[in-house]
């Protein structure tokens, strides 16, 4: 890692969204900028605070967190029947963190005055907790999009009819998924009530995206909203690129098992922290793993409440007989699990995925492949970014059928599609050579290393 010297002249304030999707990239873009011996302070509420060192322990002498309680919100269960997907239950939890505005303020007042430069990366959720920052002279803000570059071109478009598209963009929006059911109507009406106009404040744009991955669509970002020297930074993937196995002391039964798994071998299924299943569906996906004959580990939980440690979780029965029939080729686990940790493991041979921006870069990081089965937000466009562009996925449901039950003889025959046939290893080839160059990308001299390099000195000038 290339080291910056010390400077207490530039300190910086990370506030994330508190959405476990959100959390997650700005927790592990801390830990890559920290390597540059730059102090870094975090700001979320007490309960995602608690919720974010649960899940992604980071232990960084250079980072240092501060959490603020926020007035008591409803933590309702989600609902699994709902034909609209998007995590309705967690809006409470996101309105309470609106009342970091005054904590962040006081935060701010404090560094800077003790250092020359305070630089502030908020989660573009966050502008109204923000919008202050300019009443402080030595403040320098950027604004961090979540999602794709590929998924965000496509949201400028449909907000402005711009970029104006070569052929082979013209050829691309004729596929790109429709935003209908993406959002509930609260999910877009909160939304729109964080837009708060960042022309004032926001020096440029952070992207958890890759020029190894992405390029084109970066390109075109770039020449398009970053104008009037507004700079666009691409500096994923976030999440870290080589496996350690700290986190397991223990051996834990699940990596036992997959020790003794052939290479490739197994299909790891889960949707997510936001996506809650119906039983209905459940039954199918449970009598279509059993039937494909493969083996998987399937993380089984429901989607998360506003907060994680309150209340009882659901509880989803399997098939009857199901754990007994699939015996020791399925593992069906209803904990958290270290997504990265399987994604990396040589016997993982497939994804099926939601498809949400950090399960996309955590497999293409690992050059595992996905069934795509997206679910809201910018899922549908992330899953065509991974099956139609690269050619690294399948899909086990398109956006047009999202209302339909998936039935168990299509799981079945998709995971054999993938992890069987000829077709699934032309895929896992092409997804490890992905891998590879996203990997090359993070090494010394490597695009993305380069444009952290150039990043930090930039906020460090």
């Amino acid at each position: 890692m290339a080291t910056i010297q010390h400077h207490n002249d530039t300190i910086v304030v990370m506030v994330p969204f508190p959405a476990q999707g959100h959390l997650n990239q700005l927790h592990h873009l801390a830990r890559l900028i920290a390597a540059y011996n730059l102090p870094i302070h975090v700001i979320t509420t007490t309960v995602h605070s608690r919720q974010a060192k649960t899940r992604i322990p980071i232990s960084n002498d250079n980072i240092v967190f501060h959490d603020y309680p926020t007035p008591h919100f409803p933590s309702p269960p989600p609902d699994p029947t709902s034909t609209i997907k998007f995590p309705t239950q967690l809006i409470p939890s996101f309105k309470s963190s609106m009342h970091l505005r005054q904590p962040f303020n006081d935060l701010l007042s404090t560094l800077s005055v003790t250092a020359k430069r305070v630089v502030v990366i908020h989660d573009y959720l966050m502008g109204p907790v923000v919008q202050d920052v300019v009443n402080y002279d030595n403040t320098e803000t950027f604004s961090f999009t979540c999602c794709s570059a590929f998924a965000s071109l496509w949201y400028l478009y449909d907000a402005t009819g711009r970029p104006k598209l070569d052929n082979e963009l013209e050829l691309l929006l004729k596929e790109v998924p429709s935003n209908d059911d993406c959002m509930s109507l609260d999910g877009a009406q909160f939304v729109a009530s964080t837009y708060v106009s960042q022309e004032k404040f926001s020096s440029g744009t952070i992207y958890d995206a890759s020029r190894a991955i992405e390029r084109k669509f970066i390109d075109v970002l770039e020449q398009e909203g970053h104008e009037d020297d507004k700079r666009l930074w691409a500096l994923g993937p976030f999440n870290p690129t080589e496996v350690t196995n700290k986190s397991r002391d223990e051996r834990d039964e699940l990596f036992d098992w997959l020790d003794k798994q052939e290479p490739n071998s197994v299909l790891y299924v889960s949707f997510g922290t936001t996506t809650s299943i119906s039983n209905e569906q459940i039954q199918e996906i449970a009598f279509g793993l059993e039937k494909s004959e493969q083996k998987f580990i399937w993380v089984l939980r429901d989607a998360d409440k506003g907060d994680i440690f309150e209340g009882e979780a659901r509880n989803i029965e399997l098939p009857k007989g199901f754990k007994d029939r699939v015996g020791e080729r399925g593992l069906v686990v209803v904990d958290w699990v270290s997504q990265l940790e399987i994604l990396g493991h040589p016997s993982t041979g497939g994804f099926m995925s939601h498809c949400g921006w950090n399960s996309c870069m955590e497999s293409m990081t690992m050059g595992v492949p996905v069934v795509a089965w997206p679910m809201h937000s910018d899922q549908p466009r992330n899953a065509m970014l991974l099956t139609k562009v690269l050619n690294v996925g399948i899909y086990v449901r398109d956006w047009p059928q999202r209302n339909e039950l998936v039935s168990s003889r299509v799981v079945e025959e998709v995971v054999r599609r993938l992890m069987v046939e000829e077709e699934g290893v032309e895929i896992r080839q092409r997804a490890e050579e992905l891998s590879c160059k996203v990997r090359q990308s993070m090494v010394d001299g490597g695009v993305t290393r380069l444009e952290l390099d150039s990043f930090v000195a930039h906020i460090t000038r």
